[in-house]
């Protein structure tokens, strides 16, 4: 597909306005690489992108790309749904040809959670943004996540309001200063730390910038059966990334602290090993490298729920940024396990099963009494 973007600006010589359009070309590399659903990475975009030059959002949108691409996920399988916002425009950006929704300010849990009731076999991934997520919408994550609703919740944090020129949002630090020096005098809301309260099953924190890092993480909670949430911290190139913020490209770059370092691997057989503390053990992988192991005392364990928001906030005291796998719940449930739903996706009942009757509701209603 040939993708036109139109944009408007003024300046014209006789007062009026100057048309430029954008074009994404329709010829590709011919050696592309070929996924196991014959699709390259260009078969998992989306139009050309209307954000700012250098804006972390769509390093995030590349990264999901990415993601999908190599894990050969079929496009026309996904719901992709946000709610307003710099970030909440992203959505257009990737998956062209899988299913999309741009809901209300703050609202995007309650649609996502709506699709995928409607329809369990859809992948759904909800786009946030900072402001989207941790103010308007604060009781709509909060609710979205102790539900385990089957999803990615993915939050492109910037800490500020970049469609409405540069306010702090509530994600903003302490201390950190506007563009014109001017301080923020609250605390900030820690989304990561909420999620890890209110039971997320796969809780994770990464930076735009950082794509060998964000890209498996991504992966893997796109696998993960449950609330997977990501809070990802992704520069404001015009409002939000100069000396005196703490969400900019540079600090995060000089204050970034991996948790653990981890890659996604499916459909293999499990490996196991049995050595020594402080003894080192190869392991051969299944693409034939060696993995060599040298087993310390861990400090930190991604299964400890307590642990890791104690490590979040530790993290933060000290002015770091904690990235990486934060915690995970190898035995997660989602909301399809704790309703009992049917295992067919409600949109492909018949009416005589979705309607079954005046006296089969009696007969519901009478069990509540």
């Amino acid at each position: 597909n040939q993708c036109l973007l139109r944009r408007t600006q003024t300046g014209a010589p006789d007062g009026g306005e100057i048309m430029t359009f954008v074009t994404k070309p329709r010829v590709h590399h011919p050696n592309l690489p070929i996924n196991e659903l014959g699709l390259t990475r260009r078969d998992y975009e989306g139009s050309v992108s209307t954000l700012c030059a250098g804006c972390g959002h769509d390093s995030v949108s590349a990264a999901i790309v990415q993601a999908c691409a190599e894990l050969s996920l079929p496009p026309h399988r996904f719901a992709k749904v946000s709610g307003i916002g710099c970030s909440s425009k992203t959505p257009s950006y990737f998956l062209n040809r899988s299913h999309g929704f741009n809901s209300v300010h703050g609202r995007m849990p309650s649609v996502i959670t709506g699709a995928n009731l409607a329809n369990r076999d859809l992948m759904c991934i909800g786009v946030s943004g900072d402001g989207d997520s941790a103010s308007i919408g604060l009781g709509q994550f909060a609710h979205v996540v102790r539900r385990r609703t089957n999803m990615l919740y993915l939050v492109d944090n910037n800490g500020t309001y970049g469609l409405t020129k540069g306010q702090f949002s509530a994600t903003n630090d302490k201390g950190s200063t506007s563009k014109k020096g001017v301080p923020n005098l609250y605390e900030p809301i820690d989304l990561v730390s909420l999620a890890l309260q209110l039971g997320a099953s796969f809780v994770a924190r990464s930076f735009s910038g950082d794509k060998r890092q964000l890209v498996p993480l991504i992966k893997a909670a796109l696998k993960h059966k449950g609330m997977a949430f990501i809070d990802v911290i992704s520069p404001c190139v015009a409002f939000n990334n100069h000396a005196g913020s703490t969400k900019s490209f540079e600090f995060v770059r000089e204050h970034m602290h991996s948790a653990v370092h981890a890659d996604l691997i499916l459909g293999q057989p499990e490996i196991t090993a049995d050595y020594a503390e402080g003894t080192q053990e190869n392991v051969t992988m299944p693409d034939g490298s060696v993995l060599q192991l040298y087993k310390v005392d861990a400090d930190y364990d991604p299964y400890d729920r307590v642990g890791a928001l104690t490590y979040v906030q530790k993290m933060h005291g000290e002015g770091r940024v904690a990235t990486g796998l934060l915690y995970v719940d190898p035995d997660a449930v989602e909301s399809h396990d704790i309703m009992g739903t049917t295992s067919q996706p409600l949109n492909e009942l018949a009416e005589d099963a979705l309607c079954p009757g005046s006296e089969a509701l009696s007969a519901i209603n009478q069990g509540y009494r």
